[in-house]
Protein backbone atom coordinates (compact mmCIF):
# COMPACT_ATOMS: atom_id res chain seq x y z
CA UNK A 1 0.00 0.00 0.00
CA UNK A 2 1.10 3.66 -0.96
CA UNK A 3 0.84 6.46 1.54
CA UNK A 4 1.41 10.23 0.21
CA UNK A 5 1.06 12.90 2.65
CA UNK A 6 1.28 17.15 1.34
CA UNK A 7 -0.14 19.98 3.26
CA UNK A 8 -1.92 22.82 1.76
CA UNK A 9 -1.11 26.42 3.36
CA UNK A 10 -4.12 29.39 3.32
CA UNK A 11 -4.06 32.60 4.62
CA UNK A 12 -6.62 34.45 3.72
CA UNK A 13 -7.59 38.17 3.24
CA UNK A 14 -10.68 37.93 4.83
CA UNK A 15 -12.09 37.09 7.83
CA UNK A 16 -15.05 34.49 6.56
CA UNK A 17 -14.02 32.93 3.53
CA UNK A 18 -14.92 29.80 1.19
CA UNK A 19 -12.60 28.32 -1.09
CA UNK A 20 -12.57 25.32 -3.72
CA UNK A 21 -9.71 23.30 -2.80
CA UNK A 22 -10.74 19.97 -5.24
CA UNK A 23 -7.72 21.55 -7.90
CA UNK A 24 -5.40 21.32 -5.07
CA UNK A 25 -6.35 18.11 -3.74
CA UNK A 26 -6.36 16.51 -7.42
CA UNK A 27 -3.10 17.27 -7.92
CA UNK A 28 -2.17 15.86 -4.54
CA UNK A 29 -3.95 12.57 -6.29
CA UNK A 30 -1.75 12.92 -9.16
CA UNK A 31 1.35 13.07 -7.42
CA UNK A 32 0.45 10.18 -5.47
CA UNK A 33 -0.21 7.92 -8.06
CA UNK A 34 -2.40 6.08 -6.14
CA UNK A 35 -5.50 4.81 -8.25
CA UNK A 36 -7.68 3.09 -5.84
CA UNK A 37 -7.56 3.99 -2.21
CA UNK A 38 -9.02 7.07 -0.01
CA UNK A 39 -8.27 10.59 0.23
CA UNK A 40 -8.62 12.54 3.56
CA UNK A 41 -8.51 16.36 3.72
CA UNK A 42 -8.56 17.87 7.21
CA UNK A 43 -8.75 21.38 8.57
CA UNK A 44 -5.48 21.52 11.27
CA UNK A 45 -6.97 24.43 12.87
CA UNK A 46 -9.83 24.69 15.57
CA UNK A 47 -11.43 27.62 13.12
CA UNK A 48 -11.30 26.40 10.09
CA UNK A 49 -13.48 23.67 8.39
CA UNK A 50 -13.24 21.44 5.31
CA UNK A 51 -16.28 20.21 3.61
CA UNK A 52 -17.44 18.74 0.17
CA UNK A 53 -20.79 20.59 -1.23
CA UNK A 54 -21.67 22.65 -4.77
CA UNK A 55 -19.66 25.46 -5.67
CA UNK A 56 -22.25 28.28 -6.39
CA UNK A 57 -22.07 31.45 -5.17
CA UNK A 58 -25.38 31.90 -4.05
CA UNK A 59 -24.92 28.62 -2.01
CA UNK A 60 -21.75 30.28 -0.53
CA UNK A 61 -23.60 33.49 0.97
CA UNK A 62 -26.66 30.92 2.58
CA UNK A 63 -23.99 29.03 4.44
CA UNK A 64 -22.35 32.20 5.68
CA UNK A 65 -25.99 33.55 6.62
CA UNK A 66 -26.92 30.51 7.91
CA UNK A 67 -23.40 29.96 10.00
CA UNK A 68 -24.08 33.57 11.40
CA UNK A 69 -27.49 32.98 12.90
CA UNK A 70 -26.36 29.72 14.44
CA UNK A 71 -23.30 31.55 16.04
CA UNK A 72 -23.14 35.10 15.29
CA UNK A 73 -20.22 36.83 15.80
CA UNK A 74 -21.63 40.07 18.03
CA UNK A 75 -22.08 40.80 20.60
CA UNK A 76 -18.84 38.95 21.45
CA UNK A 77 -19.40 39.42 24.77
CA UNK A 78 -21.72 37.01 25.03
CA UNK A 79 -19.32 34.36 24.66
CA UNK A 80 -17.19 33.08 28.03
CA UNK A 81 -14.35 31.89 25.30
CA UNK A 82 -13.72 35.36 24.41
CA UNK A 83 -13.43 36.40 28.05
CA UNK A 84 -9.85 35.47 27.46
CA UNK A 85 -9.37 38.21 25.23
CA UNK A 86 -10.56 36.35 21.94
CA UNK A 87 -12.88 37.67 19.23
CA UNK A 88 -13.46 34.68 17.73
CA UNK A 89 -15.73 32.01 19.75
CA UNK A 90 -17.80 31.80 17.38
CA UNK A 91 -15.58 30.97 14.59
CA UNK A 92 -15.05 27.70 16.46
CA UNK A 93 -19.03 27.03 16.73
CA UNK A 94 -18.81 27.57 13.17
CA UNK A 95 -16.11 24.90 12.55
CA UNK A 96 -17.92 22.71 14.50
CA UNK A 97 -20.91 23.02 12.52
CA UNK A 98 -19.32 22.72 9.30
CA UNK A 99 -16.75 19.66 10.26
CA UNK A 100 -13.10 19.09 10.32
CA UNK A 101 -12.68 16.88 7.22
CA UNK A 102 -13.68 14.62 4.25
CA UNK A 103 -12.91 11.50 3.13
CA UNK A 104 -13.67 10.60 -0.92
CA UNK A 105 -13.11 7.75 -2.33
CA UNK A 106 -10.12 7.16 -4.96
CA UNK A 107 -11.14 4.91 -8.32
CA UNK A 108 -9.37 4.75 -11.54
CA UNK A 109 -7.27 7.65 -10.12
CA UNK A 110 -9.90 9.72 -9.70
CA UNK A 111 -11.20 11.13 -6.57
CA UNK A 112 -15.16 9.90 -6.72
CA UNK A 113 -17.87 12.35 -6.45
CA UNK A 114 -21.25 12.23 -6.71
CA UNK A 115 -22.73 15.05 -8.82
CA UNK A 116 -21.51 18.74 -8.27
CA UNK A 117 -19.62 17.47 -5.13
CA UNK A 118 -16.42 19.62 -4.66
CA UNK A 119 -14.29 20.15 -1.42
CA UNK A 120 -14.04 23.60 0.34
CA UNK A 121 -12.05 25.08 2.33
CA UNK A 122 -13.80 26.96 4.94
CA UNK A 123 -12.05 30.09 6.94
CA UNK A 124 -13.96 31.37 10.21
CA UNK A 125 -11.19 33.50 11.70
CA UNK A 126 -8.90 34.47 8.91
CA UNK A 127 -5.75 36.37 7.65
CA UNK A 128 -3.19 34.37 9.32
CA UNK A 129 -1.50 31.12 7.90
CA UNK A 130 -3.27 27.85 8.38
CA UNK A 131 -3.18 24.73 6.89
CA UNK A 132 -4.87 21.75 5.09
CA UNK A 133 -3.59 18.23 5.77
CA UNK A 134 -3.89 15.66 2.72
CA UNK A 135 -3.49 12.10 3.25
CA UNK A 136 -3.83 9.57 0.43
CA UNK A 137 -3.73 5.94 1.13
CA UNK A 138 -4.26 3.26 -1.56
CA UNK A 139 -3.25 1.20 -4.62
Amino acid sequence: MKTYTEHLWFNTKKRWELINITPDVEECLRKSSVKEGLCLVNAMHITASVFINDDESGLHEDFMKFLEKLAPHEPISQYKHNLTGEDNADDHLKRTIMGREVVVAITKGELDFGPWEQIFYGEFDGRRKKRVLVKIIGE
